[in-house]
């Protein structure tokens, strides 16, 4: 066990990881289903043009609650729970990765940058292709003009009456794989690594340092768990804010089917100027605070609740 100011972290040796792992697949569906409507919105402001479409974040939000009902929200909602795979691998990964280099480098913050960034490697290769099919359902509905790939009328979510299937993401499955093959599934793979490993290995050390600093300026008796629940959203707005223009990119790059970064960065700049590195910002940010707060809840609330045995009594909280 290893300590960081005041705040205990629980380490991989700590865990009994049969716990662990039951407890951790309801706290990743969870967290996911809290935060995908920001995400479905992040997505939609981040594609179109300009403001061709929605104005801002909470003009999406009503426009697609009017005309397409809550169910709006949660387009490709289905298929994204295939992504439960990738969670389990992510903290798999930052927890193994994290323990192999506390052998060569006691200080947190480097063993929170490598295990963050080779955490979101290992999870952005099981979640493109499924995030590739989720964002152009997503697209369905207001922004359908803005994909190559539509469903039929008969299905489409025009209305709040029709229901999401797994047969809208089949046809959109197979429209991709007719169009571009099995790589079209990994269309953006590098924008998205180029986006999600320096966020995941900016979002830990940023989280540790914060709940640090919160925990020398809070009262003696405040709950480390209130400490980290502030810290997470700090952290993860934070990061969202340095790796965002990226995430604008990798977002036109798997929706409209774009094969260089480069190129699309350049006509990006071009089109909507400085201003397109703050597209989606107040979504990814207002999406990023609930996921946070969850996050950080869940995980250490999951640590505590997975604690061997042997070491229940041996902390205090």
């Amino acid at each position: 066990m290893q300590q960081k100011g005041a705040i205990q972290i629980i380490e991989w040796e700590d865990l009994d990881k049969r716990k662990f792992y039951s407890l951790g697949v309801f706290m990743t569906l969870t967290t996911r289903a809290t935060v995908y409507p920001a995400s479905l919105i992040r997505t939609l402001l981040q594609v179109q043009k300009g403001k061709a479409l929605y104005t801002g974040t909470f003009d999406a939000f009503f426009k697609i609650l009017r005309t397409e009902g809550v169910r709006g929200l949660y387009r490709g909602f289905m298929v994204n729970t295939l992504t439960l795979a990738s969670g389990q691998a992510y903290i798999t990964t930052y927890e193994l990765v994290r323990k192999y280099v506390s052998h060569y480098s006691p200080s947190n913050t480097v063993k929170s940058v490598v295990a963050g960034g080779a955490a979101s490697l290992v999870a952005q290769t099981i979640t493109v292709p499924i995030d590739i099919v989720s964002q152009h359902l997503m697209m369905q509905g207001q922004g359908e003009h803005l994909t190559r790939f539509k469903v039929k009328p008969k299905v489409m979510l025009s209305t709040a009456k029709h229901k999401p299937n797994f047969g809208q993401s089949r046809e959109i499955t197979v429209q991709i794989f007719a169009v571009d093959g099995f790589r079209g599934f990994y269309r953006g793979y590098v924008a998205s690594l180029l986006t999600y490993i320096p966020n995941s290995a900016l979002w830990w050390p940023f989280y540790h340092f914060y709940s640090e600093k919160l925990s020398l300026m809070a009262p003696s008796g405040c709950p480390h768990l209130i400490l980290q629940a502030v810290a997470g959203p700090m952290a993860a707005a934070t990061a969202s804010t340095i790796t965002n223009p990226m995430d604008v990119i990798r977002a036109r790059v798997q929706v409209e089917g774009r094969s260089s970064v480069i190129e699309t960065f350049k006509q990006l700049l071009a089109e909507e100027g400085i201003w397109m590195m703050t597209k989606g910002l107040s979504a990814r940010i207002i999406s990023s605070t609930p996921t946070s707060v969850v996050i950080v809840v869940g995980y250490e609330t999951l640590k505590r609740l997975s604690l061997r045995d042997d070491l229940i009594e041996t902390r205090h909280w």
